[in-house]
């Protein structure tokens, strides 16, 4: 293809699938089917990869985030970010009316538009693209996240028309389906919950990795013109309507002739709370004409000519039929409240969570009570409080179970902690998790063996623990959805391969709670052998550097459950190798000498080259310091090369390095 046909296809392509985009992710309004859309953003990709020289910085392509960030750069607003005034009552918004109607001689008509819980940012534009997305911060100065802004496909990197420069604000959100979705994924890896949409929000905005941003599936609702030039307006709803034609997804908005009428219409908007895709904490009213705005100025918080109305949360009462115990996927236990069904914030509601012991026994709560329920950020249920005075003395109080209720292991509350934990390895209610864990890169890095391949292997029976996986059939496996006689093989042979892991990864691998993959390889070092290590008193462990008292006790309470032990039976008749490769090293040549990787090495993998270094007694670190001895650097090399040098670190090549370690 010649050079000016690769330009003229990823043109074409880039117009194609960002009009694709606005469809879909403005307008709800899809042209093509998602197959097709992937078909068409391969190919420009593919092309862009070969031809970067005719890649555009408006291509589909950007939105699936770029390089990690080391960290923000500070924004100052031109135009103040002010927050706004609250107000809770039907009084306060009249009073908000009459004050605007006193200074201004008359009727004025208002702006009313939803107000998302999301968090504010500024989107900068010059000659028609995006040039800077960043953080309200303080109001006068906030965060550069551009990078990150780029990943939310709702936003326009090049607007329909190139004005010399426009400033827009907006709420960055996290729909509430993908909200529910995101926390699903996290509890499935046992990483801790986001408490509501707003957190995850502002969270995947500050990610310094943009490819974590772009996983969120974050969202925007743009309301407001903070600077333009090129263009003017009279009203803030003519504004809002030219911002819809640039291609920006903006604000539902409704004008209004009176404060009355204002009022009236967030009464609507608070009852159909339930109906949008997003959380909204309240209703903004505005001042519709932008030069009467002027004449009322701002306070030093907030303007005056807006007004913002909070929502309470919406509360109703029903009774607590009982408490059951639900087995998280990393062995949390968490009771929850049985509740007679009641209808609250657009849904019913028949259970509610009640997060822990310590949080029932604060507010006192027994089975059989009439409860207060309200739905915490609109989504999770809740038990706000109990109504004692509603009791006929047939109450009862809760107490956590011995015994796990899903395997029957030891439940333990480790001290300084609120939660019970369940002690067994193959507990089916932590089975997913902990087979995931087991097969991840750090653990037995056993390749092919994903989330969605352990799941099938689960639900079709061919495993009921880790050690299982060791154990499975090939003609089994092949049966399997997205799976063949190849596929199968292959995997297989991953899973045989790792049974040659050093036992430090296998020690990482088994979930021992608080051993991580550097206490793993520290406890291989220090025993030589499973055996040694499940046979070590707790003083034994206690002993090791870097092995507290916390963990001690963990380990040794791992090793005499007796799930547990027949698991570690079943791994050790699968002849996975319990032994330490560097256990009788004496080689300390690193010892004391702290490496920071950079790059990418022409013939080590960082992996490899970190566990070299360890294994010579050094350390490796994630950032450049005054205590840094060597920085190995690799192509790319980034912001930490450049930091090395600015403090007068050594920095070495893979050359250098290969001779060190001879």
């Amino acid at each position: 293809m010649e050079q000016t046909d690769v330009k003229n296809k990823i043109d074409e392509l880039t117009d194609e699938l960002s009009t694709y985009a606005y469809q879909y992710y403005v307008l709800d309004n899809p042209a093509v089917t998602d197959y097709e859309y992937d078909q068409k953003l391969r190919e420009l990709a593919e092309l862009e990869e070969q031809y970067p020289q005719f890649a555009r910085q408006d291509s589909p392509t950007k939105r699936i985030g770029g390089a990690v960030l080391s960290a923000f750069e500070t924004v100052v607003h031109e135009v103040p970010m002010e927050s706004l005034q609250d107000a809770f009552s039907e009084n306060e918004v009249i009073d908000f009316g009459m004050r605007l109607k006193t200074v201004l001689g008359g009727e004025v008509s208002y702006n009313v538009e939803p107000k998302v819980d999301g968090l504010s940012v500024s989107l900068a534009y010059e000659n028609g693209r995006l040039v800077c997305g960043s953080t309200r911060g303080n109001g006068i100065v906030g965060e550069n996240v551009t990078e990150n802004i780029k990943t939310i496909h709702s936003v326009p990197l090049v607007l329909k028309e190139a004005l010399p420069y426009l400033e827009v604000r907006g709420e960055v959100f996290i729909p509430r389906t993908a909200f529910v979705r995101l926390n699903e994924q996290r509890a499935l890896k046992g990483e801790s919950l986001f408490a509501n949409p707003r957190n995850a929000a502002a969270g995947s905005l500050r990610q310094l990795d943009p490819k974590i941003a772009a996983a969120r599936q974050l969202d925007i609702r743009v309301f407001n013109v903070q600077r333009i030039e090129g263009h003017a307006f009279q009203t803030h709803s003519e504004s809002l309507d030219f911002l819809r034609t640039l291609g920006f997804k903006v604000i539902d908005n409704y004008v209004c002739d009176s404060i009355e009428a204002a009022y009236a219409h967030v009464q609507q908007i608070g009852e159909r709370r339930a109906d949008f895709a997003f959380d909204i904490d309240g209703a903004v009213i505005k001042l519709d004409t932008l030069d009467k705005r002027t004449i009322l100025g701002s306070t030093a918080k907030a303007p005056r000519w807006a007004l913002a109305y909070k929502f309470p949360a919406e509360q109703k009462t029903t009774r607590i039929r009982d408490i059951s115990v639900q087995v998280g996927r990393t062995g949390v236990l968490t009771p929850a409240a049985e509740l007679e069904p009641v209808f609250v914030a657009g849904s019913t509601v028949s259970r509610a969570t009640l997060h822990n012991l310590d949080n029932i026994r604060q507010k006192d709560i027994r089975i059989g009570d009439m409860a207060v329920i309200q739905k915490a950020g609109d989504i999770i249920p809740e038990v706000v409080r109990i109504l004692p005075e509603k009791r006929d003395g047939s109450e009862r109080e809760f107490a956590m179970p011995h015994s796990c209720p899903e395997c029957g292991s030891e439940v333990v509350r480790e001290e300084g902690e609120a939660a019970y934990r369940c002690t067994g390895l193959d507990c089916p209610a932590q089975l997913l998790r902990n087979i995931i864990h087991f097969a991840s890169r750090g653990a037995m890095n056993i390749e092919g063996l994903g989330p969605a391949i352990i799941s099938q292997l689960l639900q079709r029976g061919l495993i009921n623990s880790a050690a299982d996986i060791y154990y499975l059939d090939a003609q089994e496996v092949a049966m399997m959805e997205k799976m063949g006689v190849k596929s199968a093989e292959n995997l297989l042979a991953a899973i045989g391969n790792s049974k040659q892991n050093d036992l430090g990864r296998l020690i990482y691998a088994l979930g021992i709670r608080h051993i991580g993959e550097k206490a793993g390889k520290i406890l291989a070092r220090e025993f030589g052998s499973l055996d040694a290590l499940m046979a070590a008193a707790p003083i034994e462990l206690i002993c090791i550097e870097e092995i507290g008292t916390t963990m001690a006790a963990s380990i040794s309470q791992f090793f005499t459950e007796p799930h547990n032990l027949a698991s570690v039976q079943r791994l050790r008749e699968a002849g996975v190798n319990f032994y330490a490769q560097n256990a009788l090293v004496t080689d300390r040549r690193f010892a004391g000498k702290t490496f920071v990787l950079t790059g990418t090495l022409p013939t080590y993998k960082r992996d490899d080259a970190k566990a070299i270094i360890e294994g010579f007694g050094g350390k490796v670190a994630g950032s450049v310091s005054k205590k840094t001895d060597y920085v190995l650097a690799g192509e790319e090399a980034g912001s930490k090369l450049t930091k090395a040098r600015e403090l007068g670190v050594t920095v070495i090549e893979e050359d250098e390095f290969h001779k060190m370690i001879q």
